[in-house]
């Protein structure tokens, strides 16, 4: 996806990672963005920023751990998000999001502390519409369950 305005600043590009890990009870596991963050209050898939030369299924199971504490078996590759958006200091960045299905999971489900989230909970898929979703996360949800 193209930005839909010339660039302003510097031109970012990150590459991300994120898996959709549901329940039986028809729940997705949501985590929410931490107080200090420009997003703050908004929810995401749980995942976040490859680091340079990692792998992208052990790059998801870090974030799963470091935001859930949840082990993950990461399975089939759900798809791949692009989109670009104006920071606040005026650069562009372009994320690339690779998206995974979560098939199994084990551990205690407990809130991120001093991350980049603050909490992570199971939402039931029709309770998270109602919440303040970032646009790749509705795109995900509507797109690749």
């Amino acid at each position: 996806m193209a930005a839909t305005h010339p660039a302003s600043g510097p031109r970012r590009q990150r590459v991300a990672v994120y898996g959709l890990c549901e329940d039986s009870e028809d729940r997705v596991l949501l985590v929410r963005a931490a107080p200090y963050l420009t997003v703050a209050g908004q929810w995401f898939l749980p995942g976040g920023g490859l680091d340079h030369g990692e792998d992208p299924a052990s790059g998801l199971r870090r974030e799963f751990s470091e935001e859930t504490g949840l082990e993950v078996d990461v399975g089939d590759l759900r798809g791949v998000l692009s989109d670009v958006f104006e920071l606040p200091d005026g650069a562009d960045l372009h994320t690339i999001r690779i998206i995974y299905d979560i098939r199994s999971f084990s551990g205690a489900l407990r809130d991120e502390v001093d991350g980049s989230s603050d909490v992570a909970r199971w939402v039931p898929i029709q309770e998270a519409w109602e919440l303040p979703l970032r646009p790749y996360v509705r795109r995900a949800l509507s797109e690749l369950r």
